[in-house]
């Protein structure tokens, strides 16, 4: 098959093997994969991953021993546990120890015509959401598992640091969810794009602004850093940030103003498909470029590029 292979560098190959379903697995022809920043910094390597990346994708069940599966459009978890440890038994297989993670732990991803994926994970796309909306169900869920993670009043003063795709999303998802954030970021064009969306945006705070939530999605080292700056004394900071490069950290002010430091990563799907489904939330606007699998490359190129939101790429 088709696919972009990381193996030190990227590159498009036209002959990469099929995937081959265990049991319980089925194999999903995908139609749009999204690139985000973890894709980005695989490239650079983070968790020293090789293989096919890509773990946003909308697709149909190619093939499969469940025959209420064959020919759905489905999304996907990306995390596959193992299905006997405590963590999987508690429901929380994102946590299993032994899990592959698709595109970024031992099991090849999106980028490619097809995956593959346990059927537990497939989550079949309602019929009125077109393709180019569900392939954003992942980073939505990201943003989603806020929610299950940390209790939020409607009053209180949020922060989201980050004005790239998953700062965009999880402001969205406040914003969708009745909260009012305040997105920062160093790229005046896109947050006019974020304001022009409805949200409340600044280039820079002041060193007196202070907010009760902090939500890094800066994706580097210095969101942090600028969190533990902004949030009040016993206030919470949300690291979403995954990056490959290292970060010196202060422990002191989180310990002197007694912050709460929570790390949060994948959620669940269901609220996500929920949300998008209401159409509380509307992503295309966030699109900034739809290429071709074998241009792979060059959506790659253009994922870099600061000023773009998400790039997706075609499989078909």
């Amino acid at each position: 098959m088709r696919a972009l292979v990381f193996d030190r560098n990227l590159e498009f190959r036209g002959d990469y093997p099929d995937p081959v379903a265990a049991p319980g697995e089925s194999i999903v022809a995908v139609g749009f994969a999204g690139i985000c920043g973890t894709d980005l910094e695989i490239a650079r390597g983070y968790m020293q991953y090789r293989g096919v990346p890509g773990h946003e994708f909308a697709g149909r069940v190619a093939q499969s021993q469940n025959p209420a599966l064959r020919g759905k459009r489905v999304v996907g978890e990306i995390n596959a546990g193992c299905g006997r440890c405590a963590m999987c038994s508690a429901g929380l297989a994102r946590h299993c120890p032994n899990r592959t993670v698709l595109g970024i732990l031992g099991r090849d991803g999106a980028f490619a015509e097809f995956l593959r994926l346990p059927d537990a994970n497939l989550n079949p796309i309602p019929d009125s959401m077109p393709d180019e909306v569900a392939v954003f169900v992942e980073p939505v869920a990201a943003a989603y598992e806020i929610f299950e993670q940390v209790h939020l009043s409607r009053n209180q003063t949020i922060a989201v640091i980050g004005d790239g795709r998953l700062g965009a999303i999880v402001a969205l998802a406040l914003k969708a969810e009745k909260y009012q954030p305040k997105v920062t970021g160093h790229h005046r064009e896109k947050l006019a794009r974020l304001a022009e969306l409805g949200l409340d945006t600044a280039e820079e705070f002041s060193v007196r602004d202070k907010f009760e939530v902090v939500i890094d999605c800066s994706g580097s080292g210095s969101g942090f850093r600028r969190a533990v700056e902004l949030v009040r004394p016993r206030g919470k900071i949300i690291l979403k940030s995954t990056a490959a490069a290292a970060a010196e950290i202060n422990l002191a002010p989180i310990v002197v103003n007694e912050i709460t430091v929570i790390g949060s990563r994948c959620g669940r799907f269901e609220p996500a498909l929920d949300a998008l489904a209401a159409g509380k939330i509307d992503p295309r606007p966030l699109i900034d470029g739809v290429f071709a699998l074998d241009d792979g490359l060059k959506g790659f190129e253009a994922a870099k590029n600061p000023l773009n939101f998400k790039i997706l790429l075609r499989a078909p």
